[in-house]
């Protein structure tokens, strides 16, 4: 049986490898319908439908007192969401499937190491995943006239966030691919989550305004923290107030998803297979 062994290359070819693993993932990813769909173009869609469902309403004001539109106020959660599709649920079931119809037992055969493959897959997500992002800042922009930060200071906010958040859901959904026992049911077991985590960490719903004990449970998941970080960068001053605490929290943010991240490369280390035990 094929274990988690990684077989003694120069560094320099790992990295190589890995290269030319992303080109070919990227372009896979591209190629398959649904995944375009379902992961990157879904939260786009998720944007125009709220933005014109509720574009007679005021979502608060800004610094200013001008109203905040439902583009703009939707924005950052879209943004979180999207890092979670494109790392979780994209890999948790591109995985799953590749290990039920045997790409991986075939992998495994090859001179390829393990830290090659990963290289490929989380690369695959910081690709897809930045093109999703700036998809969805040109929408705002150009479809709903949402008004992007001009300080430097809240897109160095935006690119840790980005990068932290995409590379942890990355590694989580590399973890999450164990559980579905075939590519068959990846889709039934790692969609629900992801669909529970956006409704409880404040992407379609104001995370004010859900119970104490839901907030709580959102809490210990990083979706939560990711999405609060989006808001400090696209959201005016006037919203902070309404965060858990009255702050923004960002070293919360970091704290959060940097344990997440962790937890998910120990995870990774210690249960990834090219194929099922129980296969």
């Amino acid at each position: 049986m094929t274990t988690l062994t990684i077989p003694r290359l120069p560094a320099g070819r790992s990295l190589r490898l890995g290269g030319s693993r992303v080109v070919n993932e990227v372009r896979a990813y591209f190629r398959q319908g649904d995944s375009v769909f379902f992961t990157f173009l879904f939260p786009v869609v998720m944007l125009t439908i709220f933005s014109t469902a509720f574009s007679d309403q005021s979502f608060g004001t800004d610094d200013t007192g001008a109203d905040v539109t439902a583009a703009a106020y939707y924005l950052p959660g879209m943004l979180a969401a999207g890092l979670l599709l494109s790392g979780l649920q994209n890999l948790a079931i591109d995985i799953a499937t590749e290990r039920s119809d045997g790409t991986l037992k075939r992998l495994a055969g090859t001179p390829l190491p393990v830290s090659s493959y990963f290289i490929g897959k989380i690369g695959q997500v910081l690709v897809t995943g930045a093109a999703q992002a700036a998809l969805l800042l040109i929408v705002a922009r150009v479809v709903f006239g949402v008004a992007l930060p001009t300080e430097a200071g809240a897109w160095l906010t935006f690119g840790w966030v980005f990068l932290l958040g995409v590379t942890t859901s990355a590694v989580l959904g590399i973890a999450l691919s164990r559980v579905p026992r075939s590519g068959k049911s990846a889709s039934a077991v790692v969609i629900p989550i992801t669909l529970v985590l956006q409704f409880i960490s404040g992407v379609y719903l104001p995370f004010s305004q859900l119970p104490d004990w839901l907030q709580n449970a959102a809490s210990a998941f990083p979706l939560k923290w990711m999405a609060q970080g989006m808001r400090s960068v696209f959201l005016p001053e006037t919203f902070e107030s309404a965060e858990p605490g009255g702050v923004w929290n960002l070293a919360g943010v970091a704290l959060v998803t940097g344990l997440w991240l962790v937890l998910g490369l120990i995870v990774c280390r210690i249960t990834f297979r090219w194929i099922r035990k129980d296969s």
